[in-house]
């Protein structure tokens, strides 16, 4: 059998790097090509660093009509009722999605590439992946999970077919993570990674866990997510 030839790209938006793995044959130039620009157009509407974006308006007070914005909102708003508050656009600091918008970025990629015929691929951006199909026939895509005290160090991985995978954590950029219902850093784990069919969902989930400490992993079943916890000790935990 002839081995499927993978079309890889690398591509740094949004402050991160974001990768795709097409594993399937054919010439995916320009499908790859609306994937980026997709990613691109998405930080341009979204970015709370850049005066010019849709986002950055609307924390100015400026009236933007943009179906985007209003479809990211509907969903943040969604999402902090079913967290029960854990998960919220309306921070300390003012209007931010930014915890659901590269999460939403990736599987719309995803999505796209499904549509121009991609059966099986990966797309990836700062720990977050949306799995399609399999890299190759009868295997299944596999993912590490990085230790968040030694990101060189992998404590464990996950496997499946059409998955998505998201973590959340202190490891790149300390107590980031604020519990909207306090204004504080949460600070209850390490890292908490979930995973689940969509990543728009699993994404929102691993940061809800992670605000809720010791409830996330009862608030994770009852979702029907599987986590994986790491504690400040480096412990790792699972749900069943």
């Amino acid at each position: 059998m002839t081995a499927t030839r993978v079309t890889r790209h690398v591509e740094h938006c949004m402050g991160t790097v974001f990768s795709f793995a097409i594993a399937d044959d054919g010439d995916w130039t320009e499908p790859l090509a609306r994937a980026v620009a997709w990613l691109h157009h998405v930080d341009a509407t979204f970015s709370t660093y850049r005066d010019d974006s849709a986002i950055s308006r609307l924390r100015r007070g400026q009236v933007v009509q943009d179906p985007l914005v209003d479809e990211v909102l509907e969903l943040c708003e969604r999402y902090e009722s079913e967290t029960g508050g854990a998960f919220s656009a309306n921070l300390p600091d003012g209007l931010d999605p930014s915890g659901l918008v590269k999460g939403w970025a990736i599987e719309r990629a995803s999505d796209l590439l499904r549509e121009h015929g991609s059966r099986n691929h990966a797309v990836g951006g700062g720990g977050d992946m949306q799995l399609a199909g399999e890299p190759e026939p009868g295997r299944p895509w596999r993912v590490g999970i990085a230790d968040p005290f030694d990101s060189s160090r992998v404590l464990t991985t996950v496997e499946g077919r059409d998955l998505a995978v998201a973590t959340s954590g202190t490891a790149e950029r300390g107590l980031h993570i604020v519990d909207p219902r306090t204004g504080q850093p949460a600070q209850g784990f390490a890292s908490v990674t979930v995973t689940g069919p969509t990543l728009t969902r699993v994404d929102v989930a691993a940061t809800a866990a992670f605000v809720l400490g010791a409830e996330g992993a009862a608030w994770l079943q009852e979702q029907g997510l599987h986590g994986i916890f790491v504690d400040l000790h480096g412990t790792l935990t699972r749900t069943h």
